[in-house]
């Protein structure tokens, strides 16, 4: 009689085979992003990055630097990368989400690591994930150091996927954003986001797919595209421009605060870094607002105040500046690539954000 086969991992759900045989590539487009602090180490278990010869963001030598982290995930805006089946921009979203979040204390990102589980590896899927991871690296300039693929069968329903990712950036002590230079009179200057970003996704799919019964494929001539190919669009990564403007001005320090606007929108985010005494006053109509929020309000009769509260409104992120920089900055900004608009001021108050029209 013949001997039984015994049970597999494969058996089980977890193919070994097809993780190895994405390694290569995987490791390929990791040394697209590598900068010359990343010290080879080419199947290793740990990244290794050297902060030898870091330049900090205004001096060549940092005397007294301060490590930033940030994680995040994409949330269910992946729901709209499974049904349309496009999987290669979600990777930005990833690295957007937390070197975003790193920059708001003034620091540089150096490396991201990331991590994506599904119930079974589906190559070209997960090539196309970390081909976007790779692609928003290089919009930040940071490394992707290193990254974990877990196949988990009977975790998550079939074609579905979830990631995490985790960024380390740096900045001297003295040159940390934390607010604490916001005061009475500053320029609160506005930073378009290039859609809804990564927020919001579960009250735009029920307003728009629900209750307003659209279809991911529909096509939508104020979105200029399909409504799928609008949901999908990446989170604009800031940190390029931003920082450009800041090495700008090495010696004064016009720039008094960050804010990533993100789930709790303008309402929750800014007060984050107000001082005691001070509310953020909004201006009504002092930027464009893209037509996918207008299409979300109005497919679900939402109020415009949880329209405030859930999402961007098409403003990613808020520079505090004192007036007297305002207007330079501003044109610093444009040159950079990223235009800028002063959408309201710090006035005395009690550390919360109000409307008023502008």
């Amino acid at each position: 009689m013949a001997k039984k086969k015994g049970l597999t991992y494969r058996d089980a759900g977890v193919d070994i085979d097809t993780g190895n045989a994405l390694a290569g590539e995987f490791l390929s487009l990791m040394q697209s992003t590598y900068t010359p602090q990343v010290v080879a180490n080419d199947g290793g278990f740990g990244g290794l990055y050297s902060l030898k010869g870091v330049q900090g963001l205004f001096a060549r030598r940092l005397t007294d630097p301060i490590l930033v982290s940030g994680t995040d995930g994409v949330g269910t805006k992946l729901k709209i990368a499974f049904m349309v089946g496009k999987h290669d921009t979600v990777g930005i979203d990833l690295v957007a989400m937390s070197v975003n979040d790193v920059l708001v204390q003034g620091a540089e990102p150096l490396f991201f690591l990331d991590y994506a589980a599904s119930g079974k590896i589906e190559q070209s899927v997960m090539l196309d994930i970390v081909k976007g991871v790779a692609a928003g690296c290089r919009q930040a300039g940071c490394a992707l150091l290193g990254g974990e693929t877990a196949e988990l069968p009977g975790f998550y329903q079939d074609g579905e996927y979830d990631l995490a990712g985790f960024a380390v950036g740096i900045v001297e002590r003295k040159r940390l954003l934390d607010g604490s230079a916001v005061s009475e009179g500053d320029v609160i200057l506005g930073l378009p986001s290039s859609g809804l970003h990564s927020n919001g996704y579960s009250l735009a799919r029920k307003a728009l797919l629900d209750c307003g019964g659209m279809k991911i494929t529909d096509t939508v001539a104020e979105l200029g595209g399909t409504l799928g190919e609008e949901l999908l669009r990446p989170t604009r990564i800031y940190v390029k421009p931003v920082l450009e403007v800041m090495r700008a001005y090495r010696r004064k320090r016009p720039v008094h605060a960050l804010v990533h606007i993100t789930g709790g929108g303008l309402l929750e985010n800014i007060p984050r870094i107000l001082p005691a005494g001070c509310d953020a006053e909004i201006f009504t109509g002092s930027w464009d607002v893209p037509p996918i929020f207008e299409l979300i309000r109005t497919c679900g009769d939402v109020d415009v105040g949880e329209m405030r509260r859930v999402f961007n409104m098409g403003i990613g992120m808020v520079m505090i500046v004192a007036e007297v920089s305002a207007n330079a900055l501003v044109k610093r900004l444009k040159k950079a690539g990223c235009p800028a608009g002063r959408i309201g001021r710090i006035v005395r108050g009690k550390g919360k954000v109000k409307f008023t029209k502008g």
